[in-house]
């Protein structure tokens, strides 16, 4: 078995998204400022980051965008470990990904993963293009409709961000479905076969938390 990592380091002062604030990371406590509270050659780091839910790749839940959808803390993990994954194609398809774009795939109780290739561009103006990849309404109700237990995606946002309105979010999340923004590295995944894992931290409250998300191919 081999592990796959399909998730963007997170780094200090680096840009998810536009408009959100930057990540900072920093130090609680430094080795140096702990030795007096330990035994002589016993010393301790304690690091510290200030951040937006929308961090790096990040996964969300139906909190994001529904007043009673439930939070992280109520996410089940059989939504988000240990899932069975089927790798969408989507490159050169063009950037509005339709329901054409799942026909003939069973998607019932699966990770769907939408590859574009857009995070060749991660750390780019290029990447925070509002032209990207995204999946449309009828893409999303199909994915429903067909049973996906999670949708994640490579781009920017699942969604088309021209306009106001976010439908692949309202379909989904309405559903109970996450969604995982900001994937990369899944042209190293097999179209199937492939087991998917994103579990965030916990926090009551939060609706979005960046996750390790990685996939297992045997």
């Amino acid at each position: 078995m081999r592990y796959v990592d399909l998730s963007h380091v997170v780094r200090s002062g680096m840009v998810t998204y536009p408009g959100l604030p930057v990540p900072e990371i920093g130090l609680h406590l430094a080795f140096d400022d702990s030795h007096g509270a330990y035994a002589a050659g016993t010393e301790f780091q304690i690091g510290r980051i200030a951040m937006v839910g929308n961090t790096g790749t990040y996964l969300d839940t139906p909190a994001h965008r529904y007043r009673d959808g439930h939070d992280l803390a109520a996410l089940p993990l059989e939504r988000c470990a240990g899932l069975p994954a089927v790798v969408v194609r989507a490159a050169g398809r063009g950037h509005a990904l339709d329901a054409a774009a799942f026909d003939g795939l069973d998607v019932a109780g699966r990770a769907v993963l939408v590859h574009t290739g857009w995070d060749e561009h991660w750390g780019t103006e290029r990447y925070l293009d509002p032209d990207h990849p995204h999946l449309t309404e009828d893409a999303c109700r199909a994915l429903v409709d067909g049973g996906a237990t999670l949708v994640g995606i490579d781009s920017v946002n699942i969604d088309d961000t021209l306009g106001g309105a976010r439908p692949a979010h309202t379909v989904l999340l309405g559903a109970g479905i996450p969604v995982v923004e900001h994937l990369t590295g899944l042209a190293g995944l097999p179209d199937t076969g492939a087991v998917f894992t994103a579990v965030p931290v916990a926090v009551e409250g939060l609706a979005t938390f960046p996750v390790r998300a990685f996939a297992t191919v045997t």
